[in-house]
């Protein structure tokens, strides 16, 4: 820290000057630089970059709303594909196992599973794509039903004057 706080403290060089030369250690070699100051630079920016895309998923700010970032999508998808793939397993290992040995309809029921697995992922984003779309379509529309009674209600008169309240002669 006393380091660092030195090199904060100096006051940057002039343009003009030329840099100044590096201390001669006996211990490094000359051209090589220290393997832990660079790793530290290049891990802190693959963890910058990988925090600035995780944000931009996080919030679906890319190309339009996120499955992903729906709470209720994300489960319902998830449990689709944990259903998809156990049926597709049984129904697979069912079917191929009066054929076949044990072996070949375990390993064809696991391509069933496996296909169905990916096949019901397809559809539950295809269809959970349409269902947030159409809800952040109806809280658009909620919301401008509510901005527009906001201002015809600021727009109205404030009511008839209160006959207990003196008037003012004009």
């Amino acid at each position: 820290m006393a380091a660092e706080a030195a090199v904060i403290a100096e006051e940057p060089p002039a343009p003009d000057a030329a840099p100044p030369a590096p201390a001669a250690e006996p211990a490094k070699a000359k051209g090589k630089p220290e393997p832990a100051k660079a790793k530290g630079k290049a891990e802190k920016g693959k963890k910058e970059k990988k925090g600035a895309k995780d944000a931009t998923a996080a919030t679906g700010a890319g190309d339009g709303p996120s499955v992903a970032a729906h709470p209720r999508a994300a489960r319902a998808v998830a449990q689709a594909k944990s259903w998809g793939a156990l049926i597709g397993f049984v129904l697979g290992g069912y079917l191929a196992l009066p054929t076949m040995t044990l072996a070949e309809a375990g390993a064809r029921a696991l391509m069933a599973g496996i296909a169905c697995y990916l096949a019901t992922w397809a559809g539950a984003v295809f269809v959970w794509r349409r269902l947030v779309v159409i809800e952040l379509k109806g809280k658009e529309q909620e919301l401008a039903a509510a901005h527009a009674a906001a201002l015809a209600r600021a727009q109205l008169p404030s009511g008839p004057p209160s006959p207990t309240a003196p008037s003012r002669p004009g």
